[in-house]
């Protein structure tokens, strides 16, 4: 075990396979064999060469499952054999953000596959610090969407107390559906998700939630207005889609006093209504990644069965076929949810 196989991704839309010796570690680091990998939007910005943040060339791989390999002399806590998820960020620990336990939004901030090398190898070292523990029995695939849940427990955490809310996220992606079922999970009366693509919405009725609508078939202020009142409307807005019309949507369609969470990376400018915000008293909430408590409440929800998994799930690709998962994410968005790359078995 001298060498590995690691993925780069040496130009936008280019990925090669090269040899790579296997990472020593220090005293305070795991080797982890790379188990699963799950592709998200991010990942997909640097493929296209639109990710402003990311050059080449890079080394992907931030959501990921793991099992443990080896351990340095100073680790408790880990064994070898250990099924583990990893935390993916690298944070300074002087700035304000680090010191007043908001690491996540670090002033020096870098993501594993972004701005410093991601798993998407055989085997990577890791400070164990940034692992936490998966159960025995949770499959690798669901164990790298800890990462993608750990983005939902936050925007969720963000909007206070949800117990007996009614709830609108907005964008039934990956990530609008996690943060739709976190809300429900967390004591939310009604959710709703919406999206323009069917089998988002589709996806999310199989994961319970409550409401769903398509906004190109169904006008969305009349659907609020019929699940949950015509006067009461929704408690919470979530905005998972980063477009400007959603955006524009979550404003207009907010009862007076409404927060909105603000989850999606937005790609472009937002022109906003700036009265309107004022004079309807709204509320606009920005959520950023996770801390690794979030992963911890993700894994126990899953646990207790209040989040499902396996219905986002729409596509297994092997290693060596990195590329081939990426072509198909571009070329059959109508009919992609999750991706997951399969790196050893």
């Amino acid at each position: 075990m001298n060498t590995m196989r690691q993925a780069v991704m040496t130009s936008p839309g280019i990925i090669e396979f090269r040899e790579a010796p296997v990472p020593g570690i220090d005293d305070d680091q795991v080797l982890v064999k790379v188990m699963s990998i799950g592709v998200c939007g991010s990942d997909i910005h640097v493929y296209r060469g639109e990710h402003p943040y990311t050059s080449y060339p890079v080394v992907q791989g931030h959501e990921v499952s793991c099992v443990v390999e080896e351990t340095g002399k100073n680790v408790t806590g880990f064994n070898k054999g250990d099924r583990v998820a990893i935390e993916p960020q690298v944070s300074c620990g002087k700035c304000y953000a680090c010191t007043h336990g908001m690491y996540n939004i670090c002033d020096e901030l870098m993501v594993l596959g972004f701005q410093t090398t991601g798993t998407a190898s055989d085997y990577f070292a890791v400070s164990a610090d940034k692992l936490v523990k998966l159960p025995d029995t949770m499959e690798f695939a669901h164990g790298a969407m800890m990462e993608p849940l750990a983005v939902g427990v936050r925007a969720v955490s963000k909007a206070g107390d949800l117990n007996g809310k009614k709830v609108v996220v907005l964008g039934a992606g990956p990530i609008g559906n996690l943060v739709a079922q976190t809300a429900k999970a967390s004591g939310a009366a009604g959710v709703m998700a919406v999206d323009l693509n069917d089998l988002r919405l589709k996806k999310a009725s199989a994961c319970g939630i409550d409401h769903t609508v398509n906004p190109e078939s169904e006008d969305l202020k009349t659907a609020i207005e019929k699940a949950f009142g015509r006067y009461e409307m929704a408690d919470v807005f979530f905005e998972c889609a980063g477009a400007p019309a959603t955006m524009t949507a979550s404003l207009t369609l907010a009862r007076k006093g409404t927060p909105i969470v603000v989850v999606a990376v937005f790609g472009e400018k937002v022109e906003m209504d700036m009265a309107l915000v004022n004079e309807n008293e709204l509320t606009l909430i920005g959520t950023a990644r996770y801390v690794i408590e979030d992963f911890d409440t993700a894994i126990r929800l899953v646990n207790e069965g209040k989040i499902k998994l396996s219905p986002l799930i729409t596509d297994y690709f092997d290693f060596e076929d990195y590329a081939k998962a990426y072509r198909r994410i571009e070329d059959k968005k109508e009919k992609v949810m999750k991706v997951m790359i399969t790196v050893n078995e």
